[in-house]
């Protein structure tokens, strides 16, 4: 089968031609992949950064709409046939999404509403996942002051969407280019995080701050209060200070949340800018994302 991935460790990201995966067992399930995202964090599953079982050569990739082409002993939740959506790491196979077929585990899996387009679908699970789970670490309800900080990218836009819909006040901090964009998902005001002392220069102080740029967690300390909220997804969080919790977190995989949140997808109340790019291309754009130059575009291969 067709895959994009890597040979080695630290090897280039090319095509390559892959074993199919193994024969499922018990609660796992092989997935003809048709759309499969892409995010920075691929650039780490073979570079050491995360550590998700890659067996070399293999492709990467850790998310994915497919077709259930076999199913394990004892399978009550999916049948053959089925389209699923999945987040999935570690990865039981040693192989990941990007390729033609990858193995899964079921529980990690959630079924594909009929009226969600496959790219949303493919382009959902990580972030949506990390964007959930990052709102329940900061404890966002109804009235809590929110600020999102690197508002603009994929994961941080989703966190902008369901915090508003959990009723929280949000506050986006992003680049001026895309205030306008993010004030047409409900953000209560823009703050420009590129202009030099920006925390210094606002009034507003917050309950939360989830953290989705590098190098802005020590800034947005000081808009916390006392007692306040700090959760990072991009693995920077600071020391906490004046009883401020903070946490860096990493995205866990979950079939039943998965499910919720393509279920609100479905219902036109998540979205995101999507580019799906054929699979035989994909190297260039998989390159550029793990560079950091997605430009707020969620992208996603085609099978």
């Amino acid at each position: 089968m067709i895959g994009l991935g890597v040979r080695a460790p630290d090897g280039e990201l090319e095509l390559l031609e892959l074993p199919d995966p193994r024969q499922p067992g018990a609660g796992e399930l092989v997935l003809e992949v048709l759309a499969a995202g892409i995010g920075p964090w691929d650039a780490l599953l073979h570079t050491g950064g995360w550590d998700v079982g890659l067996a070399p050569p293999a492709a990467l990739g850790v998310e994915a709409i497919g077709r259930v082409t076999a199913t394990g002993p004892d399978e009550t939740q999916f049948r053959h046939g089925d389209l699923v959506l999945v987040h999935e790491a570690p990865l039981p196979g040693g192989s990941g999404t990007w390729a033609e077929h990858v193995l899964v585990r079921s529980g990690h899996a959630a079924r594909l509403p009929e009226n969600l387009a496959p790219a949303m679908a493919a382009a959902l699970p990580v972030a949506g996942l990390t964007a959930q789970q990052a709102l329940d670490e900061l404890q966002v309800d109804a009235g809590t002051r929110l600020l999102v900080v690197g508002a603009s990218g994929p994961t941080a836009s989703l966190a902008v969407q369901l915090a508003r819909l959990r009723g929280a006040d949000v506050v986006a901090g992003a680049g001026p280019v895309h205030a306008d964009q993010l004030r047409a998902l409900g953000v209560s005001e823009v703050i420009d995080t590129h202009v030099e002392g920006w925390a210094q220069k606002t009034g507003r102080r917050f309950d939360a701050v989830l953290i989705a740029a590098t190098g802005t967690a020590e800034d947005a300390m000081g808009l916390l209060t006392d007692g306040g909220r700090l959760c990072s997804i991009t693995s920077d969080a600071p020391d906490p200070v004046r009883g401020i919790t903070t946490s860096d977190l990493y995205v866990q995989p979950d079939g039943t949340a998965l499910g919720e949140l393509a279920a609100r997808a479905a219902a036109g109340e998540l979205r995101l800018d999507i580019k799906t790019t054929p699979v035989k291309d994909g190297v260039t754009i998989a390159n550029q994302v793990a560079s950091g130059r997605s430009g707020g575009i969620k992208h996603v291969l085609q099978f």
